[in-house]
């Protein structure tokens, strides 16, 4: 299967898919029954990625955790105001084992819808979780050196962080699995990347996963680089990432790899042997809502922001639909998923769904569809199907003032998508809450001397425009607040 230079992923909250799928067969649902209606249209929507999120065998000890906090709980009810007990599941990152959990089907249901997968050009994605294990994961008992032990002191000094763990051996003291910055998640148990041993057994379970998928999403990814594993612990580890990638990819190449990461360490992971890392910097500053700081963001050199995974949602972050007006929301997403880089969906977001599934959770409310998101997206989609966006060359265009002393040009983001024989596209974007306007100065050789059809991608807005005048001053745009437009162009 060959994949495009900038290709679309989606999302799919796995456990509560099938939680609904149980509601309408009466019966418990597993990965064998996702239809293939819902595969075709995937396909046809025109992704190339799949990630099923949370496949994995989870532990009654998480369970328990997740239902046991009153804090999560509250959470929980919120999302859900008639939560159950059954609802709670335990976290899909608290894994006990690396094969496909049983009320999902196991290895073999994964393997089956895999193939139905392959058959329709789409890759699977699943999740790897370098940074800690469930709580009753096999190792507790058989390897409890591979993970952070601590001492009665450490305690003290860091109840939250630490716990003691009943063993057939004798109970011991291990770390909470977490970050630097916030106390442990009392779900999981910290592995340590300080121990050789450690670091060989998660190259083989990445060896071994690797054969069930294409590609991976790894959570947290800079918690095992050894600087940020030192400042977390306070001891000093051999970098992992470029000897897992590459071993993984001797057995499997062509594998990929997609980072989890944040504290502006994505170009870090991207030379460590990640194919994408998640770009959650353009993420902010579109939430801040000012087209300067995106602007400079977007005027990366293209060897970063091609492996840079753009997104407006996904199962950590609010739902755009709640977060952002609808302007606001269908600008953003114009920027985010028109800029290079992977183009990363979330279940439920053209449907303009509001409320964040936890991980924790296996079923979601009910909630009515935004009809005017949805076939704003269907639009989206489209211009993403194009051959310019999917394999052709992206520029950051200039915006000049649409007149002297107007300063508007400052609020435009505008690039252009062209192969060498097919036509242009034309991006511009005025991210401001104010009308704005600008002359887009546009790269195309051989505008002049013609007319040219100007249509705009997402709405029936069409122009005549003289190629004399494109090739000069350039497009003119005059735009409403958080208008987006995408226009291509045709000779006349």
């Amino acid at each position: 299967m060959s994949t495009p230079t900038y290709p679309s992923l989606y999302q799919i909250n796995t456990r509560v898919w099938l939680t609904e799928l149980t509601r309408q067969l009466g019966r418990r649902a597993t990965l064998d029954d996702i239809p293939d209606g819902e595969l075709d249209c995937l396909a046809e929507k025109g992704f190339d990625w799949v990630w099923f999120l949370s496949v994995w065998q989870t532990g009654q000890g998480a369970q328990h955790v997740s239902r046991s906090i009153a804090e999560w709980r509250r959470e929980f009810q919120e999302t859900l105001p008639d939560l159950r007990e059954e609802d709670i599941a335990g976290s899909g990152f608290a894994i006990t084992d690396y094969t496909v959990h049983k009320d999902l089907g196991g290895d073999a249901a994964l393997a089956r819808l895999r193939a139905r997968l392959k058959r329709r050009g789409l890759k699977l994605m699943l999740d790897f979780v370098p940074n800690h294990m469930g709580l009753d994961h096999p190792w507790v008992n058989d390897h409890p050196e591979y993970f952070v032990s601590g001492t009665e002191l450490d305690l003290a000094r860091a109840p939250m962080n630490y716990t003691w763990v009943k063993r057939k051996q004798g109970d011991l003291l291990l770390a909470y699995g977490r970050d630097p910055y916030f106390a442990g998640w009392p779900d999981t148990l910290q592995l340590n990347y300080a121990n050789e041993a450690t670091q060989q057994a998660m190259i083989g379970v990445l060896t071994k996963i690797a054969g069930q998928c294409d590609g991976l999403r790894c959570d947290m990814a800079m918690l095992v680089l050894p600087e940020v594993f030192e400042r977390t612990w306070g001891t000093r580890s051999e970098s992992f990432w470029p000897r897992a990638t590459q071993r993984v990819r001797e057995s499997v190449p062509g594998f990929l790899f997609m980072a989890e990461v944040y504290w502006d360490l994505e170009w870090t992971l991207q030379q460590q042997g990640f194919d994408y890392a998640y770009d959650k910097r353009l993420y902010d500053r579109l939430r801040e809502g000012h087209a300067r700081p995106v602007r400079e963001h977007l005027s990366a050199g293209l060897d970063y922001q091609n492996k840079l995974a753009r997104f407006l949602e996904n199962h950590d972050e609010p739902r755009a639909a709640a977060t952002l007006s609808a302007e606001v929301h269908q600008a953003a997403a114009v920027i985010s998923f028109l800029s290079p880089g992977l183009r990363f969906f979330h279940q439920g977001q053209f449907e303009g769904r509001r409320k964040r599934i936890s991980p924790h959770l296996v079923r979601g409310p009910v909630e009515p569809v935004n009809e005017n998101l949805k076939q704003f997206y269907d639009r989206l989609l489209a211009v993403l199907r194009l051959p310019a966006v999917r394999d052709g060359q992206w520029r950051l265009l200039g915006c000049a003032p649409g007149w002297d002393g107007n300063w508007t040009n400052d609020c435009f983001l505008a690039f252009a998508w062209q192969t060498p024989n097919g036509q242009p596209l034309v991006v511009a974007v005025n991210y401001a809450p104010n009308q704005s306007q600008s002359h887009v100065r546009l790269p195309f050789a051989n505008l002049a001397g013609a007319r040219w059809q100007v249509q705009d991608q997402l709405s029936p807005a069409s122009y005549e425009w003289s190629g004399d005048d494109l090739q000069g001053r350039g497009l003119y745009v005059d735009l409403a607040p958080w208008q987006a437009c995408v226009f291509k162009l045709t000779r006349g």
